[in-house]
């Protein structure tokens, strides 16, 4: 299996050639949907990688979320590696899930201490169009296949593993 920086190199090999296209075909770099594909892609090749269902102390996925690292141990627990956090559509869906518990339990801190001090405070997301949020989550998920793809996942992966007699 490819190490953490093959896979970072095949992904940002692919973006950079998606790049080259999109631009060909006369794509704007500051496009809000080629954006919002080209952030999530990079967010999903280095930090929401499928390795952080790694449990190890260290690894390379956790590592660069800094001391933040630590909040993902709890979902290397929870997942072995190349599980279900290594599948097509579910294993990008936990990652952003469990990010998002992460991120609301922290909302909900900081409203409590918020209140608690007697301030206001609210989030909002961006108002983005529903096309700049299908482009991240695209370019998101692609991120992730390209990382399956190189570790020998591919979408059939489970249907074999079912239709095989035991």
């Amino acid at each position: 299996m490819p190490s953490g920086r093959v896979h970072e190199a095949i992904n940002l090999t692919v973006l950079g050639g998606g790049a080259v296209v999109y631009l060909a075909y006369g794509g704007s770099p500051e496009d809000p949907q080629g954006l919002a594909f080209t952030l999530a892609y990079l967010a999903g090749t280095f930090l929401l990688s499928p390795d952080l269902d790694l449990a190890e102390k260290g690894t390379r996925s956790q590592r660069r979320w800094g001391l933040l690292g630590l909040f993902w141990r709890p979902y290397g627990w929870l997942f072995r590696h190349r599980g279900l956090s290594h599948t097509w559509v579910l294993g990008p869906l936990t990652r952003l899930g469990y990010l998002a518990a992460l991120l609301g339990g922290l909302f909900l801190l900081a409203q409590g201490v918020a209140a608690h001090l007697g301030m206001p405070f609210t989030l909002r997301l961006p108002p983005w169009p529903p096309e700049v949020w299908g482009s991240a989550l695209l370019g998101y998920y692609l991120s992730q296949w390209l990382h399956l793809v190189a570790d020998g996942i591919w979408p059939d992966h489970d249907l074999k593993r079912l239709r095989r007699p035991r």
